[in-house]
């Protein structure tokens, strides 16, 4: 039996977050989360920005010896709050690396593709399964945007395309802000013959895209970069990628037209993500003059667009 802990809960409303959390740890919390207490949606943060919602509620988790009426009192003194606003909850002390994973479950995309934590099984016939724990990085599939994304995959599987048309070429597949790596690993797992170039400015997702390439043994079949640039320069000497994937947000979508075009190779496929319904005319104008997107589908009033460069 695991010694029970004592969470402390806090409404913010108008302190420092960075403050009341140093305070936190301070004082001896083990953790500190923050969490909307409204349900307010966060769009398009700029970039390096970790941006707060309207309404946000902090949770420190401590032993439950640290929490006494004096340290109470302190921290308020510490963070500028009154003794009621701070809420205390003693609980029962769990393997929470472990806990938050309870609930993941498999996942179908399609008609194939799944997507399946470690403690879960795919019995389904024919499935591609893509082996994947949540994790820091973005990219579980449970987001409509990253659905959408890998519904377009498995379509292009079902359907019995190559995005390079041929058994025996190889598919180059570009999978720019990778996050998890899902949608690259995805596709490798869907074409044995493809190869993947997976960027993103992220060190985590990085990591997280090198971890899951490994779990899913396509490894030797992908390459990371944490510099655009670096990636374009790989694409001239093998190739250009016949399919690109942005499953990131609209301004940055727009802003990076000309560099997502130029990584296709002629006849490439444009799949892009990450931006909502009423955002999708303005995407399609930034690329009208390099190639013709289409909405593809919709979910959850989040768009996915798909467009072809001329041969």
């Amino acid at each position: 039996m695991r010694a029970p802990i004592r969470a402390v809960t806090l409404d913010l409303d108008g302190l420092d977050a960075d403050a009341v959390e140093a305070a936190l740890f301070s004082a001896g919390a083990y953790s500190v989360v923050l969490t909307d207490r409204r349900d307010d949606a966060i769009l398009e943060p700029k970039p390096g920005e970790v941006r707060l919602w309207p309404a946000t509620q902090l949770q420190a988790l401590f032993p439950v010896d640290a929490v006494t009426e004096d340290t109470l009192v302190a921290l308020t003194a510490s963070i500028g709050c009154s003794r009621t606003a701070l809420q205390v909850e003693e609980i029962a002390d769990r393997v929470w690396e472990r806990e938050w994973l309870k609930d993941s479950q498999a996942l179908r995309f399609g008609t194939n593709l799944w997507i399946c934590p470690s403690h879960a099984t795919v019995d389904a016939q024919e499935a591609i399964v893509v082996a994947l724990e949540p994790g820091l990085a973005f990219g579980t599939g449970t987001h409509p945007t990253t659905r959408l994304c890998l519904e377009f995959l498995d379509q292009s599987y079902t359907d019995g395309r190559l995005v390079s048309g041929s058994q025996a070429e190889t598919t180059r597949v570009v999978d720019y802000g990778c996050g998890s790596g899902v949608l690259a690993i995805a596709a490798l797992k869907l074409w044995p013959q493809a190869q993947a170039l997976a960027y993103d400015i992220d060190p985590q997702a990085l990591t997280a895209t090198h971890d899951n390439a490994l779990a899913n043994g396509v490894f030797e079949r992908i390459e990371t970069f944490a510099e655009a640039a670096t990636l374009a320069s790989r694409l001239p000497v093998r190739g250009k990628a016949d399919l690109v994937l942005a499953n990131i947000l609209s301004g940055p979508l727009c802003e990076l037209s000309p560099i997502l075009c130029q990584l296709l190779a002629p006849g490439g496929e444009l799949v892009l993500a990450g931006l909502l319904d009423e955002q999708a005319d303005e995407v399609i104008g930034a690329y009208a003059s390099m190639l013709a997107l289409q909405r593809w589908r919709s979910l959850d009033g989040w768009t996915c667009l798909v467009g072809r460069k001329a041969q």
